[in-house]
């Protein structure tokens, strides 16, 4: 009996790893994610102008400020005036992206408690709450990622909309995409692949315990059998 149970425990923990594996990578994933979240966010880098008639300068419009950087190394930024000057749009995306950067902090701080090296709800209740915290950290990591890809994606079909319009003259300078949607292009799809990976992390740790009351039922079969053929004996 106990060579079986420590066998089983053996198993288990063999078992568990490539779920901490999956949690661990999902964790380093999201929290990376997370923080280019943020730097898109922070970045005034999110369409940038450059024209014929100043080739030395060139222009960076962001959610905070607009910049204007040389060609010798200044920058000089100034934020916006007033909230309700600003265009539907910088609003839209403004609340989307802080939107996002929330939820995805909350997922952070849910997702934690529910990983196998936090040593916490080691009894056979506390697992299924560990489960449940990884799930939903991931499914906020998933929702975060769209909240984040929505914004990004309005501006830049916004910018393509008006590059190619033909009814502002060749001359007029045009928006085009900065570095910042690029940032935040790469942080939504790796929120949502962090969340992902996540919800699958829990899905195989509750694929591996499966056969773990299996084991128990063998273990007690094998017991009994023993216990009859001994008061046979």
């Amino acid at each position: 009996m106990d060579l079986l149970s420590v066998e089983a425990r053996e198993a288990g923990r063999s078992m568990e790893a490539p779920a901490c594996i999956l949690e661990l990578l999902g964790m380093l994933v999201y929290v990376g994610a997370w923080l280019c979240a943020l730097a898109s966010t922070i970045l005034p880098q999110w369409l940038t102008m450059s024209t014929s008639l100043l080739p030395i300068e060139s222009y960076d419009l962001g959610l905070w400020e607009t910049c204007v950087v040389q060609d010798i190394g200044g920058i000089e930024c100034r934020s916006y005036d007033s909230l309700l000057g600003l265009s539907s749009d910088l609003k839209l995306a403004r609340i989307l992206m802080c939107t996002a950067l929330t939820v995805g902090l909350l997922g952070i701080l849910v997702a934690i408690p529910g990983l196998h090296l936090i040593n916490s709800c080691k009894d056979s209740d506390g697992h299924q709450t560990k489960r449940t915290l990884t799930i939903t950290g991931g499914v906020l990591g998933m929702m975060s990622g769209l909240l984040c890809l929505v914004p990004v994606s309005y501006i830049a079909h916004l910018a393509v909309m008006h590059f190619f319009d033909e009814k502002v003259p060749d001359v007029v300078p045009r928006w085009e995409f900065g570095d910042a949607l690029f940032c935040g292009w790469a942080a939504g799809f790796l929120l949502m692949v962090a969340g992902l990976i996540m919800v699958t992390s829990s899905r195989c740790s509750q694929v591996e315990r499966h056969p773990e009351p299996q084991r128990r039922c063998q273990a007690k079969s094998t017991d009994r059998y023993c216990r009859k053929q001994s008061e046979y004996v």
